[in-house]
C-alpha cells in the first residue's frame, strides 16, 4: 500500500480540498478561521499550505463567522458548505449557538474547534474546562446536543473514518445538519502514514429517496377524496430543488399553496395559486384557506408552531394531514398520513398517479383583496409620524427589482417580511428556525457569496445589530457588497409588543423602559462608517428609497438607518399563537390577557 506521511491537520485539509459537490466545485468551499493556541500551529499551518486550493477567511467573532457558513449552506440549498475553526475554550463555545442554528434549520456546517491535549501532559492547559468527575469531557462536549454528528480526533488515524462520516451526514437529505470534529491540538501536529488512495477526489451527491408504493397509494386516495386541499410548502422544497415541480403540481391539479418561513420563495408571489403564508405570520387569504382545508398537504415542512398557529389555523372539522417529507420523523408528526421521500421525486409520482384530477378554483378574489389591503399598509406614509416596519418593507419593495434577495432573522422583520414581502422565486432568506439575533449581517455575507448575481438586502433592527455587527468590517475588507436596512425603533420592539399583548407592563425592552442612568445616544451611521461601510441616515421613506437605489452599484456594504415606530405590528393577517401568560397576577391586564389566551387555545388541535 502506497502511503504519504502527513500531520493529521495536513491530511484533514488535503482531504477536504478534494471533496467535490455534484453541482461543481468543492463541497467545502472554504474555511472560516479565528486562530488561537488550540489551532494556529497545527491546523493553521495546514490551511496556509493549501490556501490556493481551500481558501481561508478570517472573521471577527466565532459565532458570526459560523452564521456566515450557515447562510451560505442555506442559500446553496445544502449543495455546498463551509468549515469553521476556532481555538479551544471561548472560541469553541462561541460557535455553539451557530451550531444550534444549523441544527434547527437542517443545514450542513463543519465545525472544527481545537481541543485539549490528547496526551494530557500539560493539563490543565489554558482555557481548558475541567470536569471533576469525567476526564474525557472538554468544552467541545457542548456541541453534542446541537450537531448531527460529533467526534473527537485524538489520534491522527481517526480522520480516516471521521471525515467520510462527517460528509456523509452533511450530504444526507434526511439527517443533514452540522458536524463537530473536536480536534485535539497535539493530534493536529502528529504525523501518520496515510494511504494515498484516501485522497482520491470524490463527488458527493445528495440522494433522492423514492416514496414507498403503499404510502404513495394512500396519499393519492387521500387527495382524490379531498374537496378543498391546501399545500404548505416548506424549506424541503428548496433543498430538493423542487420549485418548478411544486409549481407544475399545483397548476396541474389546481391546488393553492402557502409558504412557510423556510419555504417562502419556492413560488413567485405573482403566481395566482400562491396565497402567501400560513399561521402567526400568515396572510389573510392564506389563513382563510387554511381554516377551510379538509386536507393539508405539507411538503418539506416540519410544521413549526408559527406555521400552524400553534395548531389552530387548520381548523376545518375532520381535516386530515398528509406530510411529504424526506425524514420519517417529520412525516409522522401529529399522526399525519406519512409519505416519506424526496419532495421533487414524490411530487412527480403523485402527479402522475393523480392524472388530470383537478380541484375547483380557490378564492382568487380573496387573494386580490389581500394584496389591496397590503398595498395600503406598505404605501408611502402621509404626515410626519415615524414610519412603521410595514412602510419600510414597502419602500424596499418599490426600490428593488426581481433580483432582490431579502435576508432577516429575528425581531420584527421576519414576521413583517413573511406576511408582506412580494418575493420572486428564490428571493427570500429568513433564519426563523432558531430566530437568532445577530445572524443578519453575517448571514448576508454568506448569501451574497452564494448568490453574487442577486441584490442582497439585509433587514435588521437596532437591537439585533447591537448584538452582532462586527462582520460588517469583514464584508468591507473582503469587498462583499450588500445593503443593510437598519430600522431603529430604540429597543426590542417585537418583544415589547408581545409583552403588551400578554398584559405586561412596559419593562426592559425599549431603551427608555430599561434601567439606564444615561439616555441612549447611539450613532449607527458613524459606527458603520468606522468599519469602512458606506452609511447614511434616511429621514423619510422617500430618502430610504433613493438610498437603496443608489446602493445597488456600491462595491462595499451600504447601511441605511431609518427611525421607525416600535408600536404597530403588520396591521393585517396573522393568527393566535401560544405563549405562557401567567395564571396568577396582581395586574388586571395580565388576567385579561390570560382569559383571552385561554379562549384562543380552545381551537387548538392537540391531536389529529
Amino acid at each position: 500500500m502506497t502511503t504519504i506521511r502527513l500531520t493529521a491537520a495536513q491530511a484533514m485539509v488535503r482531504w477536504l480540498s478534494l471533496q467535490k459537490s455534484e453541482d461543481g466545485g468543492r463541497f467545502i468551499e472554504g474555511v472560516w478561521a479565528i486562530f488561537g493556541h488550540g489551532n494556529v500551529a497545527g491546523l493553521g499551518e495546514a490551511l496556509h499550505a493549501h490556501k490556493d486550493t481551500l481558501p481561508t477567511w478570517r472573521g471577527q467573532n466565532e459565532q458570526t463567522m459560523a452564521h456566515t457558513a450557515v447562510a451560505y449552506a442555506k442559500a446553496n440549498h445544502r449543495r455546498k458548505a463551509m468549515a469553521v475553526t476556532s481555538s479551544i475554550g471561548p472560541g469553541a463555545t462561541n460557535m455553539v449557538t451557530a451550531a444550534a442554528v444549523a441544527h434547527v434549520n437542517r443545514l450542513p456546517v463543519l465545525f472544527i474547534p481545537g481541543d485539549v491535549f490528547a496526551s494530557r501532559a500539560p493539563d490543565p492547559v489554558l482555557q481548558q474546562i475541567e470536569d471533576f468527575d469525567d476526564a474525557t469531557v472538554s468544552a467541545n462536549d457542548c456541541f453534542r446536543p446541537v450537531v448531527r454528528y460529533f467526534d473527537r480526533i485524538s489520534r491522527p488515524e481517526h480522520i480516516l473514518t471521521a471525515l467520510p462520516r462527517a460528509l456523509r451526514v452533511m450530504t444526507d437529505p434526511a439527517n443533514c445538519g452540522p458536524v463537530c470534529l473536536a480536534f485535539c491540538q497535539d493530534t493536529q501536529a502528529e504525523a501518520y502514514d496515510y494511504p494515498i488512495d484516501f485522497f482520491e477526489p470524490r463527488i458527493w451527491a445528495i440522494r433522492r429517496p423514492e416514496p414507498d408504493q403503499r404510502e404513495l397509494a394512500a396519499a393519492v386516495a387521500a387527495i382524490q377524496s379531498a374537496k378543498s386541499p391546501l399545500i404548505v410548502a416548506g424549506g424541503g422544497v428548496l433543498y430538493s430543488g423542487a420549485e418548478a415541480t411544486l409549481l407544475a403540481f399545483a397548476q396541474t391539479h389546481n391546488i393553492p399553496v402557502v409558504e412557510t418561513q423556510s419555504g417562502k420563495g419556492a413560488l413567485d408571489w405573482e403566481e395566482p395559486l400562491n396565497f402567501g403564508t400560513p399561521g402567526v405570520t400568515g396572510t389573510g387569504c392564506g389563513n382563510d384557506l387554511a381554516a377551510k382545508a379538509d386536507l393539508v398537504i405539507g411538503v418539506g415542512t416540519r410544521f413549526q408552531d408559527f406555521t400552524t398557529g400553534s395548531w389552530t389555523v387548520f381548523s376545518a372539522p375532520g381535516r386530515k394531514l398528509l406530510s411529504i417529507n424526506v425524514h420519517g420523523y417529520d412525516a409522522a408528526k401529529r399522526t399525519a398520513l406519512s409519505l416519506v421521500g424526496d419532495a421533487k421525486v414524490t411530487l412527480e409520482k403523485l402527479s402522475r398517479a393523480l392524472g388530470q384530477h383537478r380541484f375547483p378554483d380557490p378564492d382568487l378574489a380573496n387573494r386580490a383583496k389581500w394584496f389591496e389591503t397590503t398595498a395600503a399598509l406598505t404605501a408611502t406614509p402621509n404626515g410626519s409620524a415615524l414610519p412603521s416596519d410595514a412602510e419600510v418593507v414597502g419602500a424596499v419593495q418599490r426600490s428593488t427589482g426581481k433580483d432582490a434577495l431579502v435576508v432577516s432573522a429575528a425581531g420584527s422583520m421576519p414576521g413583517v417580511l413573511h406576511v408582506l414581502w412580494k418575493g420572486s422565486t428564490g428571493g427570500y432568506h429568513a433564519e426563523y428556525g432558531f430566530s437568532c439575533m445577530g445572524y443578519e449581517i453575517a448571514g448576508a455575507i454568506g448569501v451574497k457569496l452564494a448568490r453574487p448575481d442577486r441584490q442582497v438586502i439585509c433587514m435588521v433592527g437596532d437591537g439585533s445589530y447591537m448584538m452582532a455587527n462586527s462582520e460588517l468590517a469583514t464584508a468591507v475588507m473582503m469587498g462583499i457588497p450588500f445593503t443593510v436596512i437598519l430600522t431603529d425603533n430604540r429597543g426590542y420592539g417585537c418583544i415589547n409588543r408581545l409583552q403588551a399583548a400578554t398584559g405586561g407592563a412596559a419593562f426592559n425592552n425599549l431603551l427608555d423602559d430599561a434601567y439606564h442612568v444615561n439616555p441612549a445616544a447611539l450613532d449607527f451611521v458613524g459606527h458603520a462608517r468606522s468599519m469602512g461601510a458606506h452609511a447614511v441616515k434616511a429621514g423619510s421613506i422617500a430618502e430610504l428609497e433613493a438610498a437603496i437605489r443608489a446602493a445597488k452599484s456600491a462595491t462595499v456594504p451600504t447601511m441605511i438607518v431609518i427611525d421607525t415606530d416600535p408600536g404597530p405590528g403588520t396591521g393585517a393577517g396573522g393568527s393566535w399563537w401560544q405563549v405562557a401568560v401567567p395564571e396568577v397576577s396582581d395586574r388586571p391586564e395580565v388576567n385579561e390577557a390570560r382569559t383571552a389566551h385561554r379562549a384562543g387555545a380552545r381551537g387548538q388541535w392537540l391531536v389529529n
